[in-house]
C-alpha cells in the first residue's frame, strides 16, 4: 500500500486518508475516491489530497478484519464475529462463560505486523451473555496478504469460551454463634452462581468446629461444595481444611496471591470440587473467589500452580468491609 499526498486528479480508486470539509458536505476518511468526489474537491480549490493506494497483494481493511475474525473463532462454540466496519471486527459471547485464550499464539500474532491487531479480555476472564471478548483492528487501510495469512495461521483456534456446566451447589456456613444473619452472604453467593447457570440446592449451617463440619461435608448433595466459615481460616490445619481432609477429601491449596481473597482454599472430595470461601465473598464485590469459582463452574480445572499464577493482576480494588485497610489513612 502506498500512503501519500497526490494530485486530486490522480486519486480515483484510492482511499481517502482523512476527512475533508467541503462547502456542500463532508468527505469522510476511508471513502473510495470516485469521479464525483474529485470534481467536488477541485471545485473547492483542493488540488492535492492524502490517499492510500492498494498494491497487488494488499487486502483491504474490512476484508482483512473479517478473515482474521473467522480465523480466531475457527468454529468455536458460543462466540460470534460482528460484521466488519472501519477495519474492526468484534468477538462477542453468545452466552456466559470463561474466556480461554492461547496467550502465546496471540502474542506472536500481534508481533507479526503492527497494523494487524487483536485486543482481548484477560485469559480466564468471566464473560456474560452479549459481552465483548475481543476486538480485531486493522489499523492501516490495507495490509499485505502474506502477513494476514501468517496472522490467521497463528490466530487459528486461539480464542474459546468455556460454557457453564449447570452444576448443583451446596453452601455450608459455619457459625460461631447461633442464628447469625448470613442473608447477604447467601444472596451474594446465589448471584455468583446464577451468573454461570449454577443452582444452589442447599444452604446448611453448622457449628464452627472440625467434627460438625466434617459430618456436614460428608452429607453435602451438590456437585460443588462451598464452605463459608464464621471465623477466618488461618492455616491448612484450621477448622475447614481439616474437616475436608477428615471427610475423606484432599486439600489442593490454601492461600492465594489475590487480594481481597487471600484466605481461599480449594480441595477435592470424591471428584467434587470443594472451595473454602474467603470472608470477602460475603460481599458481591470482585474478589479472589470469583477467579476460582468461575473456572470451576465452567469445567476448567484449577491447580495450585494456576492459583499461584493469579498473583500478577491479583491486586483488586480496595473494599470498604476490609477490617484492616491495606494503606493507612
Amino acid at each position: 500500500m502506498i500512503f501519500a499526498e497526490r494530485p486530486t486528479t490522480d486519486t480515483q480508486g484510492s482511499i481517502l486518508a482523512h476527512s475533508i470539509e467541503l462547502p456542500k458536505g463532508r468527505l469522510r476518511k476511508g471513502a473510495v475516491v470516485a469521479v464525483e468526489h474529485i470534481d467536488a474537491l477541485l471545485n473547492a480549490g483542493i488540488e492535492r489530497v492524502t490517499v492510500a493506494t492498494l498494491e497487488v497483494g494488499d487486502v483491504e481493511e474490512n476484508d482483512a478484519a473479517r478473515r482474521l475474525g473467522e480465523a480466531l473463532l475457527d468454529g468455536a462454540n458460543g462466540l460470534r464475529a460482528t460484521a466488519a466496519a472501519t477495519g474492526r471486527v468484534n468477538i462477542m459471547a453468545d452466552h456466559a462463560g470463561v474466556a480461554l485464550l492461547d496467550v502465546e499464539q496471540l502474542t506472536q500474532m500481534n508481533a507479526l505486523n503492527p497494523m494487524i491487531t487483536f485486543a482481548s479480555v484477560p485469559d480466564h476472564h468471566q464473560m456474560h451473555q452479549g459481552g465483548m471478548l475481543g476486538t480485531v483492528k486493522i489499523i492501516s487501510y490495507a495490509v499485505p496478504d502474506i502477513d494476514l495469512e501468517a496472522a490467521c495461521a497463528l490466530a487459528s483456534g486461539a480464542v474459546k469460551l468455556a460454557a457453564p456446566t449447570s452444576m448443583s451447589v451446596s453452601l455450608i456456613i459455619t457459625q460461631i454463634r447461633e442464628n447469625a444473619d448470613e442473608t447477604k452472604a447467601i444472596a451474594a453467593t446465589e448471584a455468583r452462581l446464577n451468573a454461570l447457570d449454577a443452582l444452589l440446592v442447599e444452604t446448611v449451617t453448622c457449628p464452627h468446629g472440625i467434627a460438625p463440619l466434617t459430618r456436614t461435608i460428608q452429607k453435602a448433595q451438590g456437585d460443588l461444595i462451598l464452605i463459608l466459615t464464621g471465623s477466618a481460616t488461618s492455616d491448612p490445619a484450621d477448622v475447614a481444611p481439616a474437616a475436608l481432609v477428615n471427610a475423606g477429601g484432599h486439600l489442593i491449596r490454601f492461600g492465594m496471591p489475590v487480594d481481597p481473597g487471600n484466605l481461599l482454599f480449594i480441595g477435592d472430595l470424591d471428584g467434587r470440587s470443594v472451595i473454602g470461601l474467603p470472608g470477602c465473598a460475603r460481599s458481591p464485590a470482585l474478589n479472589g473467589a470469583d477467579k476460582v469459582l468461575s473456572r470451576v463452574l465452567c469445567g476448567v480445572p484449577v491447580s495450585s500452580a494456576d492459583i499461584a499464577g493469579m498473583g500478577v493482576g491479583g491486586l483488586l480494588k480496595e473494599i470498604p468491609t476490609r477490617p484492616r485497610p491495606r494503606r493507612a489513612k
